[in-house]
């Protein structure tokens, strides 16, 4: 299908659609002016970025901080390599004119080893990769072009030295004192080997923050049990759970509330009191028993906003309590929570433990994709190659955001601003990872 055949056509579907999803009979003005209302998701992400709060920092021990953010510089401890290093096993000797061909072994220089002293011309120290440099060299002679005879070592015949080959001089690398990591990187297995190699014993890293998800909802039935006539089993906590885990946010607990104004009350009550972030998914729109927001407005958690113009996930709320606890209110339907986890809570809470922020993804559509006039529309999508190594992007559309069981089959969503028509293949989008 084209582009323009993809597109939507009139301000009509576009009333009805939005009166669906708004589950209210409105007038087409007034569904103009809820659409104009609804806040941009540049403007949407700018807002959670501000308010967000810093989590502070903590001193742990080198083997603790596996996949941690730094909040600390590094510096070289010494020059690296701390001396010339000789870099394959064989003999170490003093080139001069490169007359001499055969050379007397006069000792032996192991890695770990105090430098040996090399004085005579035609004298040789034997020595292994990692091994100082034995001073009075400067040449070493690979064991594959070498042979030995006796007490002497022979150059093969096509053997052609050079003055300082396969040594590793000393400070080639970093001096002592050179910046080698800044704050805000998260610690894999470079920084940690770097953190080790420099006496980094303890290391300062960001703390991480408490979270509680609460699935909401009285349809909800938990994973092992049966389930009753218009029950359905929570997987949108444990879906958030794991793509917190990804991102290293291991402190998390799960719960459910009815849709009962008072008990939503009470238990978001008890976790503001004991949970640093919480991530709420369900009772946040426009219903009868939505009852999220008027609960958190109750217990002074401040909205900073409600209702983005995005597809999916516009009910989306975040908010701030009274000693600066983090809400995320997410859409109950579970590709509108993962959306909104991945471009918004996730972001927001690596910003907050300092992670610095990378620049976006960007990746080419495979295929055409529906985009729409008013609102920011996620597609999830399957990531390949083309034969040029070009990232491609090949949609994979839900029939709704309650549809979830394609996901697996797909990497992320990528993100289609407002547009009047459909967005074509080889359009250029951001992508946002599972």
């Amino acid at each position: 299908m084209s582009c323009i055949g993809l597109a939507w056509l009139s301000k009509a579907k576009l009333r009805t659609i939005i009166s669906s999803d708004m589950r209210h009979n409105l007038q087409p003005r007034a569904i103009e002016c809820v659409m104009s209302d609804l806040l941009s998701v540049t403007d949407a992400e700018q807002r959670i970025r501000t308010q967000m709060p810093s989590f502070g920092s903590e001193r742990l021990p080198l083997d603790a901080v596996m996949g941690r953010v730094l909040r600390q510089g590094v510096r070289a401890e010494r020059d690296q390599p701390p001396f010339d290093r000789v870099m394959m096993d064989g003999i170490a000797i003093i080139l001069g004119d490169g007359a001499i061909r055969s050379f007397r072994r006069e000792g032996i220089q192991l890695a770990g080893m105090c430098g040996q002293v090399l004085r005579a011309p035609d004298g040789c120290i034997e020595v292994t990769t990692g091994a100082t440099l034995p001073v009075g060299c400067d040449c070493v002679i690979p064991v594959e072009q070498i042979r030995r005879e006796g007490d002497r070592f022979a150059l093969v015949e096509d053997c052609l030295p050079t003055r300082r080959q396969f040594v590793h001089p000393q400070s080639s690398d970093c001096h002592e004192g050179a910046q080698l990591l800044v704050p805000g990187v998260r610690i894999r297995a470079p920084e940690m080997a770097v953190l080790a190699a420099n006496g980094v014993a303890e290391v300062e890293v960001a703390k991480l923050p408490s979270v509680a998800i609460i699935a909401t909802g009285d349809e909800l039935a938990n994973v092992d049990q049966s389930l009753a006539p218009g029950q359905v089993r929570r997987s949108n906590d444990r879906a958030l759970a794991t793509a917190l885990a990804a991102r290293g946010f291991n402190d998390v607990v799960l719960t459910h509330v009815p849709d009962d104004l008072a008990a939503t009350k009470q238990k978001l009550a008890d976790l503001l009191a004991t949970r640093q972030v919480l991530v709420l998914s369900g009772g946040v729109s426009m219903g009868q028993r939505d009852y999220v927001p008027e609960a958190l407005r109750s217990l002074g958690v401040r909205e900073v906003l409600h209702r983005v113009a995005q597809r999916p996930g516009k009910p989306l709320w975040f908010g701030i309590g009274p000693q600066q606890q983090v809400v995320f209110a997410l859409p109950g339907n579970p590709l509108s929570a993962l959306v909104c986890a991945v471009r918004y809570l996730l972001p927001a809470l690596e910003q907050a433990v300092g992670l610095t922020a990378s620049e976006p993804m960007r990746v080419a559509l495979a295929a055409a994709a529906i985009t729409h006039p008013s609102l920011t529309c996620f597609v999830p999508v399957y990531l390949h190659h083309d034969a040029t190594g070009r990232a491609l992007a090949q949609p994979v559309p839900s029939p709704t955001s309650g549809d979830f069981s394609s996901l697996p089959k797909t990497h992320g969503v990528v993100e289609l601003p407002p547009a009047e028509i459909a967005a074509c293949a080889g359009t250029a989008v951001v992508f946002h990872g599972w």
